[in-house]
């Protein structure tokens, strides 16, 4: 099945995911949100595959 994902897609995917981990390793956000962020940065990267 071909995915339905354009270039402006990935690149804003990969955008968020970024944001989502270098808030999570800078401990800005830190405990249980921070495990829900960095959960959601994973799926949005290997979503992309």
């Amino acid at each position: 099945m071909k995915k339905n994902m354009g270039s402006a897609d990935k690149t804003i995917r990969v955008i968020i995911a970024l944001v989502f981990a270098v808030l999570y390793f800078t401990k800005t956000i830190q405990e249980t949100f921070g495990y829900i962020l960095s959960a959601a940065a994973i799926i949005f990267y290997l979503l992309l595959w």
